[in-house]
Order: structure tokens, then C-alpha cells, then sequence
């Protein structure tokens, strides 16, 4: 069986760097915000293009703490795509403001030519999610939020080093808030996250509040929270970083092989936006009477995943936000029919070449 992701392979690639890397910090004797953070912060945020970059204990964490930072709250609202992961939206309901959904595009991320549409007095921000590893319309997004004075943050969790116009993601909004959870392409070895942001004052509330809101050690400025990036973690992502454009090519290569050897008319592939270079987070299609589909290819030796099967707005958690089937159609058609495709870094060309074969042998 070819799995969907393989996470022992790409660490199988820097095997002795890994372990290098978290030797250093066992011997070392400083576990939490020490220097391992500090050089990740400073070479991440470097990577990105933005000043400043603060570690987090998780990619929802940094959601949570940004919309609590920038002041939104109960009776503000948040446009968000109605396609989005679960995480997204509770990153704004956490603060008790309400999303306010709207379709994507053909690229699955937020339609920006909808968005002044959705737009209230009570719109407060934007949030962009950077779906399957590839930039959203963020030109477009800025123009919007420039228009109407609203704030920008950027869900990164899947699109670590992805640009639109040489821009990449996390460096366009007011917050770019990344996850390294072990399956993104920037992954750690457990969980891990990030904001980056130009602001020097939301850099120092940011570090303030992820440390119990406290700036000097039982003096605290705030009531914040426990949400810091761990020693360990940050060292390995690092050494992760430092392969990173290597390994989001590697993947460029096997979506190319996928793109130029599928061909089956039931498949829809994937396509790529105008300017944006996407690093390929989950090789997506689309494909009818799904549940044929996924039991076909699991005979056959071909692991998928669905990303997403429910959207948000219908789910049980968000019941009470009162959306039914029907509600939004874009997203709720692409629940239904979206499928991801075995896709990580070591993956050998038989593998792929297996893959390809198995799917264009595909029939309804």
C-alpha cells in the first residue's frame, strides 16, 4: 500500500541532522525560550521577509492569539472562505467574533472578487487561508482591506514558502500565522507554530502574551497564555529549514509527474494561479461518486485522503451559526468531491509511476 504521506522519509533524507540538532539541545540544559528559538525566529522570519517572527506552541495558537491581539471581539466579524480548515474558523470564534463566509475560486482559496460583497460595518479583518500550498489572491485581498481599513492575516499552515509575485506567503497581511505540524512541508517532530509580522509592537505583545502575559518573570502585563515554541522543536526546524526549498522542489517535481501522466477524463487536476508559485502541500482533485473512487484505488494499493469532507459551516460544532445544505454550494460541491493523492518528500518515481497507472486505469 502507498501511503498518502510518508513523514519517516523526510526524516530518513537528514537523518544525522536531526539527531545532531536534538543532542545539542538535551546537552545543553535550556528546554524553553532559550537560543534555539531565538535563531529560529531570526531565520525564519529572514525567509519569509518579514522583521519579525515569534514562536508558538501551534498553528491555532497563533490564529487565537492574533485576532486576540488585534482586538477583535464580540459583534466584529471576519471574512473567511467557506471551504476552509475547521482550525480557521475556531481561531475566530475563539474570540467571540463571527465568521462570515465566502466561496472560493477554482484555485480552492477565497474568491476575492466576493469579498466587498460580505463586507458589514461590522467587518473587522480578512482572513486568508493559503489552501494546499498555494497563495491566495493576496494582491487583490490587500487592495479590498486597504479599501475598507480592515486587518489581514494569512493562514499559512500549508504554504510555507509559497509566493505570489516573488512575495511569499506570510509577508503580505498584518500576521502571517503559520503551524509546523509534522505533515506540512515546513513540519516539526511534534506541535509547533509561528506568527511573523512587521509591527515591533505586535512582535513584543505577541512575546508577552505566549509567556503567561508576562514580559519579566512573575511580573506579569497581562492575562495571556502558555503557548511557547519549544527548544527541541525549534532546532529541528531549522535544520529543516535550511533543506526546505529543496524538498518544496522535490515536491514541484512529483506534481509535475502527476499533472503531465494523469489522464483520465473522470479526474479533474489541479490548477495553478497566474503569479503564484505554489510549494504543493496536497496534490488535490476532484472526482465523482468519490466513495467508488477511494474503494478502487484502496484495492489497488492507492492510500488518498479527503481535505475536507465537511465544511465548516456545516458542521456540528457550528451548528448554531444556523447555515444549512445549500448554504454555500462552491464549497459544499468541493467536500464532496476533492481527494488528495499520495504526495511526500522521498517518494520514489515507481512509487509515483504506480500511482499514475492505478489512477488513468480509474472507471465509473
Amino acid at each position: 500500500m502507498i501511503k498518502p504521506n510518508r513523514m519517516d522519509r523526510s526524516f530518513q533524507l537528514h537523518q544525522s541532522e536531526y539527531e545532531e540538532a536534538t543532542l545539542r539541545v538535551l546537552h545543553s540544559g535550556w528546554y524553553v525560550l532559550g537560543n534555539e528559538v531565538l535563531n529560529f525566529e531570526k531565520v525564519f522570519s529572514k525567509y519569509i521577509g518579514t522583521a519579525h517572527c515569534v514562536g508558538l506552541a501551534s498553528g491555532l495558537d497563533a490564529l487565537k492569539i492574533a485576532f486576540t491581539l488585534l482586538g477583535i471581539s464580540k459583534g466584529d466579524e471576519v471574512i473567511v472562505q467557506s471551504n476552509a480548515y475547521i482550525a480557521c474558523i475556531i481561531g475566530i470564534t475563539a474570540s467571540n467574533a463571527t465568521p462570515v463566509f465566502v466561496e472560493p475560486n477554482e484555485y480552492f482559496n477565497l474568491d476575492a472578487s466576493k469579498i466587498e460583497a460580505a463586507i458589514t460595518p461590522n467587518t473587522k479583518a480578512i482572513l486568508a487561508v493559503h489552501l494546499y500550498g498555494q497563495v491566495s489572491d493576496m494582491v487583490t485581498i490587500m487592495e479590498v482591506a486597504k479599501k475598507h481599513n480592515l486587518y489581514v492575516i494569512e493562514d499559512c499552515a500549508q504554504s510555507h514558502g509559497a509566493k505570489q509575485n516573488g512575495i511569499m506567503a506570510g509577508a503580505f497581511g498584518d500576521i502571517g500565522c503559520f503551524s509546523f505540524y509534522p505533515t506540512k512541508n515546513l513540519g516539526a517532530f511534534g506541535d509547533a507554530g509561528a506568527v511573523t509580522v512587521n509591527d515591533s509592537k505586535l512582535d513584543g505583545q505577541f512575546r508577552v502574551y505566549r509567556n503567561y502575559g508576562s514580559e519579566k518573570r512573575y511580573y506579569n502585563k497581562v492575562v495571556g497564555t502558555n503557548s511557547r515554541l519549544d527548544e527541541i522543536q525549534a532546532a529541528l526546524l531549522c535544520v529543516r529549514l535550511s533543506h526546505l526549498d529543496d524538498m518544496n522542489n522535490e515536491r514541484k517535481k512529483i506534481c509535475t509527474r502527476y499533472l503531465n501522466g494523469i489522464n483520465n477524463q473522470h479526474f479533474i487536476l489541479p490548477k495553478v494561479q497566474h503569479g503564484c508559485e505554489t510549494v504543493w502541500h496536497q496534490f488535490v482533485v476532484q472526482v465523482k461518486n468519490r466513495s467508488k473512487c477511494i474503494e478502487y484505488l484502496n484495492s489497488k494499493g492507492v492510500g488518498t485522503i479527503i481535505h475536507y469532507p465537511i465544511p465548516p459551516h456545516l458542521s456540528e460544532a457550528y451548528a448554531y451559526l444556523g447555515f444549512e445544505v445549500g448554504s454555500f454550494p462552491i464549497a459544499e460541491y468541493y467536500a464532496d468531491s476533492v481527494l488528495s493523492l499520495p504526495l511526500y518528500n522521498g517518494m520514489t518515481e515507481e512509487e509515483q509511476d504506480f500511482v499514475i497507472s492505478i489512477i488513468n486505469s480509474y472507471e465509473l
